[in-house]
């Protein structure tokens, strides 16, 4: 029986283009000497299982959550090995990440990889941080190519500078890249397929040029898709001290940015699924009956669907959390 929210221990994941700011800035345990990019919170994949950190299931992974408790974790039946829906990572990018893409569904297959839709939303940025995201208007795939050949392919990209609060959706077969100095919340499909198609002609970890998946990254990018908007900063009061930023609407997940005022309460009015809660600024505490656990700034829980209806969000400080669902 799945009693409580649980809370997983972060996976840290070495890149060539992180840096050591998720210790620095939230605590977070990192292995020492080496550049630390992503942290995986919440991660049911083979090659990163999220494990319970603290209660009655500590050590349990999520794995085994799913294949003993899934009809409680997820609110309706699982499938016999179907996987958690999402991957929750936080990335901490010290330089300039790839241009890449994820497959879309319907070519991810015939590619042998996975189809994957995502969303950013930046918790820090420095001054100067920019992403590249979507093609400009009128690029073909011949001119891309060219550009790839002469070294010239980010001229393709639309830019945006960044600032702590923004928030970019990325769907697969949307060519993009993270720009140094950016700290990213990121809520993605369960997949870890990417295919980088340049890499700024820098060498790997291992002092060699990092592989490159030209070829799959080309039949994957979308070059009628020109669309590059960051999400609208867009606030509706639902409640006393209480007001919410919708998004991401998608049939993969939903996510909002929930904002606090000190004191102020929020319901469990968030559909039938599971959710997951992570801390943005400030101090919030969450109760389910006798239960309550702070969520501090850098930290996710999993709230499982069996315990939805009984979960209340409360402020300790003035704070802003994110809230990822499934959509009804």
């Amino acid at each position: 029986m799945l009693e409580t929210p649980l809370v997983f221990r972060p996976l840290p994941k070495e890149r060539l283009w992180g840096g050591r700011k998720l210790e620095a800035q939230w605590g977070k345990s990192l292995p020492a000497g080496i550049p630390v990019g992503e942290s995986w919170e919440i991660s049911d994949r083979p090659e990163g299982q999220s494990l319970v950190a603290e209660g009655p299931l500590a050590g349990t992974s999520l794995r085994d959550l799913m294949e003993h408790h899934g009809q409680e974790l997820m609110g309706r039946p699982v499938a016999a090995g179907e996987r958690f829906p999402w991957l929750v990572k936080i990335l901490d990018c010290r330089e300039d990440l790839s241009l890449q893409v994820h497959p879309p569904a319907e070519k991810a297959l015939a590619l042998g990889g996975e189809p994957k839709t995502e969303m950013w939303y930046f918790a820090e940025a420095d001054p100067g941080a920019q992403i590249y995201v979507g093609l400009r208007s009128g690029v073909t795939r011949a001119e891309f190519v060219r550009r790839l050949d002469d070294g010239s392919v980010a001229e393709c990209f639309h830019r945006h500078p960044i600032r702590a609060g923004d928030a970019m959706f990325l769907p697969s077969g949307r060519a993009h890249a993270l720009g140094a100095g950016n700290l990213v919340f990121e809520i993605q499909q369960n997949s870890d397929t990417t295919y980088r198609v340049f890499d700024w002609n820098r060498m790997g970890l291992d002092g060699k040029p990092r592989e490159l998946h030209r070829e799959a990254a080309l039949e994957s990018i979308d070059f009628s898709d020109t669309h590059s908007e960051l999400i609208p900063e867009f606030w509706s009061a639902v409640a006393p001290g209480v007001s919410v930023r919708p998004l991401v609407r998608h049939r993969l997940f939903s996510v909002d940015l929930i904002r606090l005022k000190a004191g102020a309460t929020r319901g469990s009015s968030f559909g039938n699924g599971p959710w997951v809660l992570g801390g943005v600024s400030g101090n919030t505490r969450v109760r389910v009956g006798e239960f309550e656990r702070e969520v501090r700034p850098g930290e996710f829980l999993l709230i499982p669907a069996v315990l939805a209806p009984r979960t209340t969000i409360e402020a300790i400080s003035a704070s802003k959390i994110l809230m990822v669902a499934d959509v009804e």
